[in-house]
């Protein structure tokens, strides 16, 4: 063969070969936004709705999300994986903040925990006020009959377990009445799967209304609680402080939480599962006052 066309095809097969590269690790000239957020607003599917409409807005920047425990969101952003999180523990967002991790705060939505559990209510809890008569109700049931009564807990250090802990904590000694009980079933894992696992147990858990919601046509646990102070869940979205942590993309997370609060997205947040389940999952806060529990 000719050594011009030889030459030709070397050249060709390296072009080919670069473009399938550029197309399989590359992202162009978009830069990325690394967002850690909690498997609550993952399982509701609500921030696909939020990256899609942010991206269009900003061509650019290609935002990459990762689920897990607000525990696990936090981290990420210590360790310089995430350049925002989006969670719901309003006092170790804070604690955050205080340590020097992150630099500001913005609620933006709110819902509420619900309390669930199985249709023939074993425990008695359907006439309870508050999560703490409710979380009582089911102490009491389970130190009875621990075979019929049973609480199916995330297990994960999220903001959902962090928030059941506290109530808990707030009826009895969790360590010594709760924690380690035959009852009381931990799963580690994420709220989906937590509810899919409380409807096999036909156990009681505690979870954000969003996927309960969500979740409602894939298992037969009925809401007995849904609205007490103890039970509001505001989630919020933390900026990272890039003095404390290197490698952070502030410009592109400040981007975000601009939208994020934006009229645009909140009216995104506001009518978020309502065609789809008869009711919006979230509460948008317009701007407005942060609910107090």
């Amino acid at each position: 063969m000719d050594r011009k066309y030889v030459a030709l095809a070397a050249i060709a097969a390296v072009i080919l070969l670069g473009i399938g590269f550029y197309a399989i690790s590359g992202n162009g000239d978009r830069e990325i936004l690394r967002i850690s957020t909690t498997t609550s607003l993952e399982d509701t599917g609500l921030l696909e709705d939020v990256e899609a409409a942010f991206e269009r807005k900003y061509p650019n920047i290609d935002v990459q999300i990762v689920s897990g425990g607000t525990g696990i969101a936090l981290e990420r952003g210590k360790r310089g994986d995430a350049d925002l999180l989006i969670v719901h523990d309003k006092k170790r967002e804070e604690e955050f903040i205080k340590d020097g991790y992150g630099v500001k705060r913005y609620p933006f939505a709110y819902n509420y925990f619900y309390i669930v559990g199985p249709a023939d209510d074993p425990a008695g809890i359907k006439d309870a006020k508050t999560g703490e008569d409710a979380f009582r109700k089911i102490l009491e049931g389970a130190e009875k009959n621990p075979e019929k009564v049973r609480f199916v807990s995330r297990g994960d250090n999220s903001g959902t377990n962090s928030r059941e802990i506290k109530i808990w904590k707030n009826v009895t000694d969790y360590n010594s009445t709760v924690n380690g009980s035959a009852w009381y079933i931990e799963t580690g894992s994420g709220m989906g799967d937590t509810l899919r696992v409380a409807n096999e147990k036909k156990a009681y858990t505690l979870t954000d209304s969003g996927t309960y919601l969500a979740y409602r046509n894939r298992t037969t646990l009925v809401a007995y609680l849904t609205e007490d102070k103890s039970l509001l869940n505001v989630y919020s979205a933390v900026t990272i402080n890039p003095a404390r942590v290197k490698g952070v993309n502030s410009d592109a997370a400040e981007k975000f939480v601009e939208f994020l609060m934006s009229e645009e997205c909140q009216n995104i947040i506001a009518g978020y599962g309502k065609a789809e389940y008869g009711q919006p999952l979230f509460t948008a806060l317009f701007g407005g006052e942060e609910p107090k529990s």
